[in-house]
C-alpha cells in the first residue's frame, strides 16, 4: 500500500506541473496575441493621424497658394507688410480635425507657420548661365561670403560646380550639345585646340567661355543648400551660415526683391554699398514698400538705381513654412511655390515639397 500511494502521489504532482506548464503556455500565447493585436491598432492610429498630418499640411498649402494669388491680383510688388507675410501661430484644430477621441481626452491638434519670399535669399543658380559662370554673380556671392567671415575665393569653385552641373543636366537631357573643348587641370578653363595637325591646345580666350561639362560620372543638379558640401571648402557650419541667405531656385538669373531681402544679400548684390547703405535700405522700406524703380531711386537718390541691376520689387517664388502637431504625432514640411501673372489671372504651383 505504501509504493501505491506513493506512485499516485508522484502521478498527481506530474499532473499538477503539467498542467500549471500548461497554463502559463496558455497565458504566454494569449498575452502574446493581445500584443500583437495592440501592435496592430498602434500601427493603424499612427498611419491615421500621418494621413491626417498630411491632409491638414496640403489645405495649409492650398491655403497659402490662395493667399498668394490674391496678392498678385491685387499688387504689383511684393513687400513683408502685405498679408502673405504674416505668420500663423499655433492655432488650435480640435473643431476641425476629427481625432476619435474620448471626452476625458484632451484636445491637441495645432498648426503654425509661415511664408517667407524665396527671392529675398540669394539665388546659387545665379552664378552660372548656360554651363557657364557669371563673373558678375561670382563678384556678389564672394562679397556675401566674406560679410558672413567666410572665403570669398569659395565663390569661384561653387560657380563652376553649378555649371558644370548644370550643363551635365543639360546634356542628358539633350538641350545642349557637348563642347569639343576640354578643361584645363590648372586654370579650369576650357582648352581648344591650338593647330590642326600639332594636337597641343591652349586655353581658350577669355572672351569667348565654353560650356563646362566635365567628364566622368554623372552629377547630380545641386537643389538644396547642403549641396554645396560638394564643393571642397564648404563646411557644415558654412552651410548653416548660409542657409536663411541662399537657396537654389528652378530658375536662373532670378532678381532680388529688395522689399524683402536681407541687408546681407543687398550689400551683396548691389555693387558699390556698404552694410550701413543696406540698413539704410531696410529702414526705409520698413516705412513704406517700394513700388517701382523709379520710387527707389526718388526716395534714395544717393544708392545706384534698380536700373541695369539684379534688382526689382516682385517675387514669383516662395517658401511655405508648416507644422501640424495632432496628438503624439508631429510633421513639418517645407514648399517651394512658384507663381506667374498679375492682375486677374494669376496662378500658382508647387515646384517641390519636403517633409521632416
Amino acid at each position: 500500500m505504501g509504493f501505491k500511494a506513493f506512485r499516485r502521489t508522484r502521478q498527481s504532482g506530474v499532473a499538477v506541473v503539467t498542467a500549471l506548464l500548461l497554463t502559463t503556455l496558455a497565458v504566454t500565447i494569449v498575452a502574446s496575441l493581445f500584443w500583437q493585436q495592440q501592435v496592430q491598432v498602434r500601427s493603424i492610429e499612427n498611419q491615421r493621424l500621418q494621413l491626417q498630418k498630411q491632409w491638414i499640411l496640403r489645405g495649409a498649402l492650398d491655403w497659402a497658394r490662395l493667399i498668394l494669388r490674391e496678392n498678385a491680383r491685387l499688387s504689383q510688388y511684393d513687400s513683408l507688410d502685405q498679408p502673405w507675410a504674416v505668420p500663423l501661430q499655433d492655432t488650435r484644430l480640435d473643431q476641425y480635425v476629427e481625432n476619435n477621441r474620448t471626452d476625458a481626452e484632451a484636445g491637441d491638434a495645432t498648426l503654425s507657420g509661415g511664408m517667407v519670399d524665396a527671392q529675398s535669399m540669394y539665388n546659387l543658380n545665379n552664378l552660372a548661365a548656360n554651363g557657364v559662370p557669371v563673373d558678375k554673380e561670382v563678384k556678389a556671392f564672394a562679397r556675401l561670403l566674406g560679410s558672413l567671415r567666410l572665403n570669398p575665393s569659395l565663390a569661384k569653385d561653387a560657380a563652376v560646380q553649378i555649371a558644370a552641373s548644370t550643363a551635365k543636366q543639360n546634356l542628358a537631357a539633350g538641350t545642349v550639345n557637348p563642347p569639343a573643348q576640354t578643361l584645363d587641370p590648372t586654370t579650369g578653363l576650357p582648352l581648344v585646340q591650338s593647330g590642326s595637325n600639332s594636337g597641343t591646345q591652349a586655353p581658350a580666350p577669355a572672351q569667348a567661355p565654353q560650356v563646362i561639362v566635365p567628364s566622368g560620372p554623372p552629377m547630380l543638379a545641386m537643389t538644396q543648400v547642403e549641396d554645396l558640401l560638394a564643393v571642397p571648402g564648404f563646411t557644415p557650419e558654412a552651410v548653416e551660415k548660409l542657409r536663411n541667405l541662399v537657396i537654389f531656385l528652378p530658375k536662373a538669373g532670378t532678381q532680388i526683391n529688395i522689399n524683402t531681402a536681407p541687408p546681407e544679400v543687398l550689400a551683396a548684390v548691389i555693387d558699390g554699398i556698404s552694410a550701413s547703405d543696406a540698413a539704410v535700405i531696410v529702414a526705409t522700406r520698413t516705412n513704406a514698400s517700394f513700388r517701382n524703380s523709379g520710387d527707389f531711386a526718388l526716395r534714395l537718390p544717393g544708392i545706384p538705381s534698380l536700373g541695369g541691376s539684379n534688382l526689382g520689387v516682385a517675387s514669383d517664388y516662395f517658401l511655405v513654412n508648416g507644422k501640424v502637431r495632432l496628438s503624439r504625432a508631429a510633421l513639418q514640411i517645407q514648399a517651394l511655390i512658384m507663381r506667374s501673372g498679375r492682375g486677374q489671372a494669376p496662378k500658382t504651383q508647387v515646384i517641390w515639397t519636403r517633409e521632416n
